[in-house]
């Protein structure tokens, strides 16, 4: 009975321990690549944290004023930062544009591939294979 119980406790904290890799998801599942989308707007919230970094934009309708709040999902805090990214590379009032790829679920999510800055730097985001980076 004991062998028993220590079997199941070691088996529950195994399947604890890979909750979080379930949560983790492809590109496909949540992302359609052939929704393209380019957006500019201005970061009201940056996320540096795993297993994706995430930034905020209010996007403002050039003809009604309307403000709509955008999420954008970035490669991991390691990915980004090998690829000269910091925590400091965006910042809450940036106006920045973004081209990458809308959720397949029609929010107002996307996957972020590039992000130009408002100087011009266009810095990538992890979430592609671009391999011609501009160091932010």
């Amino acid at each position: 009975m004991r062998a028993e119980l220590c079997v199941l406790v070691a088996g529950l904290g195994l399947l604890a321990a890979s909750a979080p890799l379930m949560a983790h998801h492809s590109f496909a599942a949540e992302y359609d690549a052939s929704k393209p989308i380019t957006i500019s707007g201005v970061v009201t919230k940056v996320e540096w944290m795993n297993p994706h970094a995430r930034f905020y934009l209010d996007v403002k309708d050039a003809t009604t004023g309307a403000i709509t709040k955008w999420e954008f999902e970035l490669g991991s805090p390691n990915v980004l930062m090998r690829m000269g990214w910091s925590r400091h590379s965006l910042k809450v009032g940036d106006v920045v544009t973004v081209e990458g790829a809308l959720a397949k679920d029609g929010s107002k999510l996307a996957n972020a591939r590039k992000v130009t800055l408002a100087d011009g730097r266009k810095v990538f985001a992890g979430s592609a294979l671009d391999q011609n980076k501009e160091q932010p």
